[in-house]
């Protein structure tokens, strides 16, 4: 396996780790940990497979196509239209969301060595740092990528590791989500945890870059998603038995959706100073890891739908365009993080399971040979009645 399908795999897995993996706790909860894994598992398989549906799309398609010109190929003007608007939706939800929780990280992390900053500053600050580095090209945050996913992968097994004896495992096993909730209380909470779960692993994202990084080598290409989708799984497993198992449903669902708060809970479990920073700097990578994914496919996504040229004063266009939208919702709506998260799965429903499905219909219909993905029809069926599921459980919440 050469660094390049190492660096995928890692802008694969890291897209999906970041808000998702935060995030998790506050929205699972109150279901207990049994029925958390079942739901992380079955979104997981449908993340896999419509991953590998959105590839053997790409490739059809012809490889160094972005998702615009894929659909357009595709659908034409009208499929256009709705994708560019649930891309953009959903990229800008998600920016929105990372400048939002990176924000409220970066303050936390500074107020133990004197420097108080408001919500505001910390905003801005956590973009212009972290913002600046999509404008160096994916080559750079491919490098920067694996670095900071290595160090989050390490950083997880420490704070996994020390954090272990603190659950009791037969306890957290049988927490049922009625300690917490019953009744119709504890409906919403299921339907508002499917979007957030499958928000958490919404990395298709980056697939057309991929695509175009690794110049359509399938065999790769298959291997880096299947193994950067199935490692955000085996890590959320792990985080949901260590943040649920050791601080409890109940508590951890009393945090009402804060991310400072989780953090601060678990660091009060640690042994010592330093398992303390690696809990807070874990957080931090985790988000800084997402961010950098998502941030990269809209600032190429805007850079292809503009045209813009490959220079400094082209990037600079395209960087604004990128982070100025989001940065001003952050900055008027800094208490989002867990909401805004989970609206996303709307538009990336219609983005990942919807319209590939119509794609894949319109491909196969004229033989193109080449990669398909298993499971025919059926499959495409029961992908797009998870969707619906998925859209219905989000518009509920919403709506009541």
């Amino acid at each position: 396996m050469n660094f390049k399908t190492l660096g995928s795999i890692s802008i694969v897995a890291g897209t999906a780790i970041g808000g998702g993996m935060l995030a998790l706790p506050l929205a699972t909860a109150a279901l207990g940990i049994i029925p958390a894994l079942i739901l992380l598992v079955v979104i997981w398989g449908l993340s896999a497979y419509t991953s590998l549906l959105m590839l053997e799309i790409n490739l059809h398609s012809g490889i160094g196509d972005n998702v615009h010109a894929i659909t357009g190929k595709t659908l034409g003007k009208v499929g256009q239209l709705i994708q560019g608007g649930s891309f953009l939706s959903l990229l800008f939800a998600l920016t929105m969301v990372y400048l939002m929780g990176g924000s409220s990280l970066l303050e936390t992390r500074l107020q133990p060595i004197g420097i108080n900053m408001s919500n505001q500053v910390a905003v801005i600050l956590f973009t212009v740092i972290f913002g600046g580095l999509i404008a160096i090209g994916v080559k750079w945050i491919d490098k920067v990528s694996r670095i900071l996913f290595t160090s989050m992968v390490v950083l997880l097994v420490i704070v996994v590791a020390f954090l272990l004896p603190d659950v009791n495992l037969i306890s957290a096993l049988n927490n049922y989500s009625t300690e917490v909730a019953s009744g119709t209380a504890l409906q919403q909470l299921w339907l508002a945890a499917i979007p957030v779960v499958f928000t958490s692993f919404g990395f298709h994202v980056c697939i057309a870059t991929i695509v175009r990084y690794l110049e359509g080598n399938a065999v790769s290409l298959r291997k880096v998603l299947l193994i950067g989708s199935t490692i955000p799984l085996i890590c959320y497993i792990l985080w949901l038995l260590v943040t649920l198992g050791s601080l409890g449903g109940e508590t951890v669902h009393s945090f009402g959706g804060s991310l400072p708060k989780l953090v601060t809970a678990l660091q009060s479990l640690a042994q010592s100073q330093i398992i303390s920073q690696a809990i807070d700097l874990f957080a931090n990578l985790a988000l800084i890891t997402s961010f950098l994914g998502v941030t990269m496919s809209l600032f190429d996504y805007i850079a292809e739908l503009t045209r813009a040229n490959d220079d400094a004063a082209g990037r600079a266009k395209t960087w604004l365009m990128t982070f100025i939208p989001p940065l001003l919702c952050a900055l008027y709506y800094p208490d989002g993080f867990f909401k805004v998260l989970g609206f996303a799965a709307i538009p990336l429903v219609v983005m990942i399971i919807f319209l590939p499905i119509a794609m894949a219909l319109k491909q196969r219909s004229q033989q193109l040979g080449g990669y398909q993905v298993s499971g025919g029809t059926l499959g495409l069926i029961v992908a797009g009645l998870l969707g619906i599921l998925i859209v219905i459980a989000q518009l509920i919440v919403a709506l009541t």
